[in-house]
């Protein structure tokens, strides 16, 4: 039995610009834009959502099946995920393309400008649910393109497998219609705060008539924490403190979806799904990059204790126990 994790993978090019943009961009004349932004960092990391969860997947003791579509020039990206033990067999290489690009710079200040090149990540519909012969307990459908996002919850569903939808930044192109057929087929759904007052004003779901249609409803508020509805129930998660300071919050949210599949395929509690959840991202916030963390059982039971006063339930049988 498997977790499976669909949707974008992509590389981050991240620059630094030293100075402020307003100091090269005058306002009058946006219109007629032409500048360059000296850049004197750049990394370059490994991302895109379904990476990324399945990366702290990995770290979790799991095998992930990582289904998405990627470029010629994914070599060195699955060579990482080889190297953690992600299942890579679903990673569609499509030919002439490249693998879905994001390019960030960043001021001193802390403003960024984006660019973004889905490449393959248009072709994500090209992969089939009915392709992967394992056993699912669960499987996520986090951003990856449109028309995958649609034909990957349409056929989730007709196969019975229950999902985590995680609309994410792809929550925008989705109509109010499909929105709601979405919610109706998924199992769980997963949005920070900003995200579920999208849904409501785009779709016309508050969080009451959004939590009465799934098995649980997971908002994310950042610094605050989160909230788990489920089971007539909410289950407030109190943030974690960390002792070193907050340095990348990029892939944060991902690094929590990796502990909410881990608690579900594993039956854990909601109270203690969360709280692992939370370890788990806050423990990514203090590196650079979102797969650039590491953990193993010792230190999430290490920090679980700090942060909830309580120690960390490990089920027989589950990993690390």
């Amino acid at each position: 039995m498997a977790i499976l994790v669909c949707g974008a993978i992509a590389y981050d090019t991240l620059f630094s610009f030293e100075d402020r943009f307003d100091s090269q961009i005058l306002p009058d004349q946006l219109h007629k834009i032409s500048t360059t932004f000296l850049a004197p960092t750049m990394r370059r990391e490994f991302g895109g959502p379904a990476g990324n969860i399945a990366y702290s997947l990995a770290m979790l003791g799991e095998k992930p099946i990582l289904m998405g579509a990627v470029g010629e020039d994914f070599a060195p990206y699955r060579q990482h995920l080889k190297h953690f033990g992600v299942d890579d067999r679903f990673v569609k290489v499509i030919p002439g393309q490249y693998t879905p690009q994001c390019f960030g710079i960043a001021d001193r200040d802390g403003n960024q400008l984006m660019a973004f090149h889905p490449g393959a990540m248009n072709y994500g519909d090209s992969n089939h649910i009915a392709d992967v012969p394992d056993a699912v307990d669960v499987a996520i459908l986090s951003p990856g393109g449109r028309a995958a996002f649609l034909q990957h919850s349409r056929e989730l569903h007709a196969a019975g497998i229950p999902f985590v939808f995680d609309p994410g930044q792809e929550l925008p192109l989705l109509s109010a219609d499909e929105i709601r057929e979405i919610v109706e087929m998924a199992s769980y759904l997963a949005i920070n705060d900003y995200e579920s007052e999208l849904i409501r004003e785009r779709a016309g779901l508050t969080l009451d008539m959004l939590r009465a249609q799934v098995k649980a409803l997971i908002v994310t508020r950042g610094s605050k924490g989160a909230e788990i509805y489920a089971d007539d129930s909410v289950h407030l998660i109190p943030r974690v403190q960390m002792d070193a300071p907050p340095i990348d919050p990029m892939g944060c949210g991902d690094a929590f979806r990796a502990g909410l599949l881990y608690g579900i395929r594993h039956g854990l509690d909601w109270r203690v799904t969360g709280r692992l959840a939370n370890v788990i991202g806050a423990i990514k916030v203090t590196s650079n990059g979102p797969q650039n963390h590491f953990f193993d059982w010792g230190r999430l039971s290490e920090l679980y204790l700090a942060s909830y006063g309580e120690a960390l339930p490990l089920p027989q049988g589950m990993a690390g126990a």
